[in-house]
């Protein structure tokens, strides 16, 4: 491909076949372009809280859908209930062509431990802890949890 303003603008580095919740942040964070963010957890389950901005996808027909629907090259990054359910759908994706397949290591419950933005029916229920509107909190808490193993 031809880039009119050569190397002003980094090529993306490839993503890691795990990652950590921490990472997708910051990249979300930053505005970092072209990644998609699949949640295959049951619908309800889904329904009630996920990622703010990841799609939806049933762990039965992920493959099907994400063959017709992502290109085989975008960066994707997939949680589930548990690791188990994740690793396995994320085999599988792989196994059809997926070439940059990022599990997310603690899925949601690990999203929400670092502040992550949440959205669904349950989510939309939950009071703002008390260090959400303090930024020093907000900022002792982040360095708390950059020492934990989420």
């Amino acid at each position: 491909m031809n880039n009119p303003i050569g190397d002003i603008i980094p090529s993306q580095p490839p993503i890691d076949s795990q990652s950590n919740a921490h990472e997708l942040k910051s990249r979300l964070e930053w505005g970092e372009p072209a990644f998609t963010i699949l949640d295959v957890s049951d619908r309800m389950v889904y329904n009630d809280g996920h990622i703010m901005g990841a799609m939806s996808m049933s762990k039965d027909k992920v493959v099907e859908i994400a063959k017709n629907t992502i290109a085989p090259s975008r960066d994707i990054y997939i949680y589930g209930e548990t690791d188990e359910e994740t690793s396995l759908v994320a085999q599988q994706l792989r196994s059809v062509g997926f070439e940059h397949i990022s599990e997310l290591k603690g899925g949601l419950p690990a999203w929400k431990a670092i502040g992550g933005p949440t959205e669904g029916i349950i989510e939309s229920r939950t009071p703002a802890g008390a260090d959400d509107y303090n930024v020093v909190s907000r900022l002792q808490n982040h360095a708390e949890t950059l020492k934990k193993d989420v």
